[in-house]
């Protein structure tokens, strides 16, 4: 069986004097708790049972996760519990994690990939909450003060801020009971966060000059849609079309026709109030120019030419199968119920967003594309060795 804990506290919440502290909060939950003084302590609390457990920093939540043999639904529970309403937030444990953030945020800087899309946000998103790297810089999380860290526990980790999510064999009234025994009750004022900007918010074009790569990273995209936007499920269907697999348009394009990239795919990023389409691509750096005229073609078709029959249900197949498969295990069943309660308007059904899948048309897709996909509207990240990087701006148009 499996549990996931979302709590509403995602780097979209912080200050600029804090930016980190909730990718922080992350980490240094996992070192002690009342209960379960050490790291080791809470690890061997679920791994010796044969267990896994993670959590995950995102901008707008957190979320723990635990899975367990069904048998053990209360120690999976009460170590939830313990992660998010009873951290030790022990201060020497918290200046020796600062150590380990800072190498993780190095690890993203020294992976081209990961710096694309580091870049990629600050063009969309601009320098606000949502344009920021989640872990922080490098200063800051050296600086972060330990009241900043504990401030923001206590104004987000509280029971009214967590959504617990149950997959397995156990029914509502005890999860509830084992719950309310974990985590308690509690309500009160809780944080929110300011609108997002009005997008693109950030350059037209961001580069990071790179000289020990042979690979160049490519990012393009355009504003997309909130979360729960009426059009979010046709926004899922063009984006199986565009980028989303193996048989997708650009894959079969840019990368098996024309051999113009080694891995090539789109994906959504959704927020309450914002969204965004992206295509991501690894490139010989010289086919730079071609390829970003590659993708841009793909987001032309789309807003020109109707999807014809047969790659429209191959598109709502791929989707609605996908999705099937994944509510199969008790983790992604568990993701599914608990961010949908955590974050959206409401929880489908299985058979409701499948229902949702086959009902979008080829018509809408056209549409929708021609909505979003404006030369105006796009923003580019890449990053490659230097000279490959001059004169790319004014190859980021769409075709006339």
């Amino acid at each position: 069986m499996s549990m996931a804990a979302y709590v509403l506290a995602g780097s979209r919440l912080e200050r600029p004097d804090e930016a980190g502290a909730a990718h922080f909060m992350e980490h240094i939950t996992f070192k002690g708790t009342t209960r379960y003084p050490t790291s080791r302590a809470i690890s061997e609390a679920i791994e010796g049972v044969g267990g896994s457990f993670n959590a995950a920093t995102d901008r707008e939540s957190t979320v723990y996760w635990v899975r367990v043999p069904g048998r053990e639904a209360t120690r999976a529970m009460d170590v939830l519990g313990e992660l998010i309403v009873r951290p030790t937030l022990d201060e020497r444990e918290i200046d020796q994690e600062r150590t380990v953030i800072v190498e993780e945020i190095r690890s993203y800087l020294d992976d081209p990939a990961e710096y694309a899309q580091i870049l990629f946000q600050q063009a969309m998103f601009g320098d606000g909450p949502l344009g920021r790297e989640i872990c922080g810089d490098e200063a800051g999380i050296r600086a972060l003060p330990r009241a900043a860290i504990r401030d923001f526990w206590r104004a987000t980790y509280r029971p009214a801020n967590v959504v617990i999510a149950v997959a397995g064999d156990l029914d509502h009234a005890t999860a509830a009971d084992l719950a309310a025994a974990a985590f308690g009750t509690g309500n009160g004022a809780l944080p929110g966060y300011a609108p997002a900007p009005g997008l693109p918010a950030g350059d037209r074009v961001r580069l990071g000059p790179r000289r020990d790569t042979t690979q160049a990273q490519l990012s393009i995209g355009v504003p997309a849609l909130p979360r729960d936007d009426p059009d979010a499920w046709t926004l899922s269907v063009l984006n199986a079309i565009l980028g989303d697999g193996m048989s997708s348009r650009l894959f079969l394009s840019v990368r098996e026709e024309r051999g113009l990239a080694y891995d090539i795919s789109s994906g959504i990023v959704e927020y309450a109030d914002a969204g965004v389409l992206e295509v991501s691509a690894g490139v010989d750096p010289a086919q730079l120019k071609a390829a970003i005229a590659a993708i841009l073609g793909e987001l032309d078709r789309l807003r020109t030419e109707l999807v014809p029959p047969e790659e429209m249900a191959k598109a709502r197949a791929y989707l609605a199968g996908g999705l099937e498969m994944r509510l199969d295990e008790t983790r992604h069943l568990a993701s599914w119920i608990g961010g949908q309660e955590a974050l959206h308007d409401r929880v489908l059904t299985i058979d409701e967003a499948m229902a949702a899948v086959q009902a979008v048309e080829a018509q809408a897709i056209r549409e929708l594309a021609g909505r979003l996909f404006r030369g105006d509207a796009l923003r580019m990240a890449v990053v490659a060795p230097a000279r490959y990087l001059r004169g790319l701006e004014r190859h980021l148009r769409l075709p006339a």
